[in-house]
C-alpha cells in the first residue's frame, strides 16, 4: 500500500507568495491546503490531519499567526509549526517560538530553504525522513544526493528532470495525465497551451530509456504516461 504524502497547511494572505509556495510544495510531492485568514485556517486544522503548518504572522481578521500557533500547538503537539513572516527582529522570533513555533523563517526567503526546514520538521515530528532511495527495475534515484543510476550508468538530470522522475517513481504503475503532471510538477493548474510536459518527457526518455532494452516510461494514448517495470501489466488505479 502506498504511503500518503505529507499534508501541509499554508496560512498566507499574500496571493503571490501563497501561489509560489503551494506550487513548489506540490511539485515536491506534498499535499497542500491554503487558508488566507485565521478563521479559515482554524476550521481546516480541526477537520484535517496536517503534519506541518506554515503560518504567516500578520493575518487579516481576529486570529493572527501567533494566536493560531498557540491554538494549533495546544491541539496538536505532534504537528510541525513554522512561522513565515516579514517581522525579523530577535523579539519577534522569540514571540513566535514562545507561542509554540518550531521554526521561524523571515521573508523574503529562498524556496529551497523553506523546503529544507519543512523536511527537518517532518523528521523531528515523525522520526522518519522517508526513503532515501526510489527504485523501479534497475533504475535507482537517490533522494539525498539527487543522483540517478540505471545499471552501471550514472544519469545526469536537471532539477526539473529530477522532480519529474521522482514524481513518476513515487507513482509507479499509475497512468498520469498531462494535466496532472503539469499541475503537480510545474504548478500549472490551467491549460496554457504549453507543451512543456511533452518536451521534458522526451528529455527524460532519452536519458532513462534510450540506451536500455527495457523501457520504463510507457505512453497510454489519450490518457497519459506511466512508469512501470512491466509494460504488459495493468495500470494501477
Amino acid at each position: 500500500m502506498a504511503t500518503a504524502p505529507p499534508r501541509i497547511l499554508l496560512v498566507e494572505d499574500d496571493d503571490r507568495i501563497a501561489d509560489a509556495v503551494c506550487g513548489g510544495l506540490r511539485s515536491e510531492g506534498f499535499e497542500v491546503d491554503r487558508a488566507s485568514e485565521g478563521q479559515e485556517a482554524r476550521v481546516l486544522f480541526e477537520v484535517k490531519d496536517y503534519q506541518v503548518a506554515i503560518l504567516d504572522r500578520m493575518l487579516p481578521g481576529a486570529l493572527d499567526g501567533l494566536a493560531l500557533c498557540t491554538r494549533f500547538r495546544a491541539q496538536r503537539p505532534d504537528c510541525g509549526l513554522l512561522m513565515l513572516t516579514a517581522l525579523g527582529t530577535t523579539a519577534d522570533k522569540v514571540d513566535g517560538l514562545e507561542a509554540g513555533a518550531d521554526d521561524y523563517l523571515v521573508k523574503p526567503f529562498d524556496f529551497e530553504e523553506l523546503l529544507a526546514r519543512i523536511r527537518a520538521l517532518l523528521r523531528r515530528h515523525t522520526g522518519d525522513s522517508g526513503p532515501r532511495q526510489l527504485q523501479v527495475a534497475d533504475l535507482v534515484l537517490d533522494l539525498q544526493t539527487k543522483e540517478a543510476h540505471r545499471g552501471n550508468k550514472t544519469i545526469p538530470l536537471t532539477a526539473k528532470e529530477f522532480h519529474l522522475l521522482e514524481y513518476f517513481m513515487k507513482n509507479k504503475g499509475k497512468v498520469l495525465s498531462r494535466a496532472k503532471l503539469a499541475a503537480d510538477v510545474w504548478g500549472i493548474h490551467f491549460d496554457t497551451g504549453t507543451n512543456v510536459v511533452d518536451v521534458y518527457l522526451n528529455f527524460l526518455r532519452k536519458k532513462v530509456d534510450r540506451d536500455f532494452e527495457t523501457k520504463l516510461l510507457v505512453t497510454h494514448i489519450g490518457q497519459g504516461y506511466r512508469m512501470t517495470d512491466d509494460p504488459n501489466s495493468e495500470p494501477e488505479v
